[in-house]
């Protein structure tokens, strides 16, 4: 199913892995500060958070921690170290939506954004850039 921006989403601190959520009907804000971030969701309404757990202005998880805090009913993803199970534990201790480790695959990445969010099998009208890519999708579905 082809459809329109379904969600806004704002990431926060993934240093370029955004480019793997252009095809899912999502409206992206990035940002790269735990601050700026702050800052801009009392400009702009979200309907999910991914975030790194350790920021460089914020360790810890202490954007997610007061992102939550705030804010409980929004999905959340973490992206904690690989293999630090104390930053895994806890992420899920906080009850973000889902903990996935900053080598994960991008299919991994893309698909657990797209089941946070309910996507699962929506495709972006703007990932479809020609009419052949726009046929080539539909003989997928």
């Amino acid at each position: 199913m082809i459809v329109l921006v379904q969600a806004t989403v704002l990431t926060v601190g993934l240093n370029g892995r955004n480019e793997v959520l252009q095809k899912l009907p999502i409206r992206l804000i990035t940002m790269q500060s735990g601050r700026e971030a702050a800052r801009s969701l009392k400009t702009e309404k979200v309907n999910s958070v991914i975030s790194r757990w350790n920021l460089d202005d914020m360790a810890d998880g202490r954007f997610l921690k007061t992102f939550r805090a705030i804010r409980p009913h929004i999905p959340t993803i973490a992206f904690v170290r690989a293999g630090d199970h104390q930053q895994e534990v806890a992420a899920r201790s906080l009850g973000v939506s889902a903990v996935l480790t900053e080598d994960a695959s991008d299919e991994m990445f893309r698909d657990t954004v797209a089941n946070v969010l309910k996507l699962k099998g929506m495709v972006s009208i703007k990932a479809i850039s020609s009419a052949e890519n726009a046929e080539e999708l539909l003989r997928e579905r």
